[in-house]
């Protein structure tokens, strides 16, 4: 038979660990960069604290918000679900910001103030969304030329904005 103080340090161990997983799953997440979709500002390797709560409360491993209190804003760099695997990115525009496009020497488009490269494909996708859509974000990465993003899949929902990355 165990002693009480044995009982009250098993008690307070599972009690720690139970605590620890509901801040790992809802509150604050630790993820590892892999890629070099966010260079400069982000490097292979990287790791990122994210606030889970910055945008809502999301389940540990669902890809949209189960309640909602606030939206990204445009420079915020944050992580959402794209073809089953967590992407962070930097939101450069969203819902009622309007897109400017170029095609002089390069295909380019403007979103507040940001100048952005876009290959022949990403332009010809893009080229007649003049707005982004409400409950919308653009995300992309900070290398433009490496970045699988909002360029090449579109907008993403804003409910499926998970976090908001807090420092690395």
């Amino acid at each position: 038979m165990m002693s009480d103080d044995k009982k009250n340090a098993v008690f307070i161990i599972c009690i720690g660990l139970a605590v620890g997983l509901f801040l790992k799953l809802f509150v604050v997440d630790i993820l590892h960069v892999s890629g070099t979709s966010m260079l400069p500002a982000l490097k292979d390797g990287d790791t990122l604290v994210v606030n889970r709560l910055a945008y809502g409360i999301a389940p540990p491993y669902g890809e949209k918000l189960l309640v909602q209190w606030r939206e990204p804003k445009a420079g915020d760099v944050v992580i959402y679900l794209y073809d089953n695997k967590i992407v962070v990115k930097r939101c450069v525009a969203v819902g009622g910001d309007h897109l400017a496009y170029s095609s002089d020497t390069v295909y380019t488009f403007t979103a507040g103030g940001k100048q952005i490269p876009l290959t022949d494909a990403q332009y010809r996708q893009l080229k007649d969304i003049d707005t982004v859509p409400d409950g919308y974000i653009l995300a992309v990465g900070d290398n433009y030329e490496e970045s699988v993003d909002s360029r090449t899949y579109g907008f993403v929902p804003v409910r499926n904005v998970l976090g908001k990355v807090l420092c690395r």
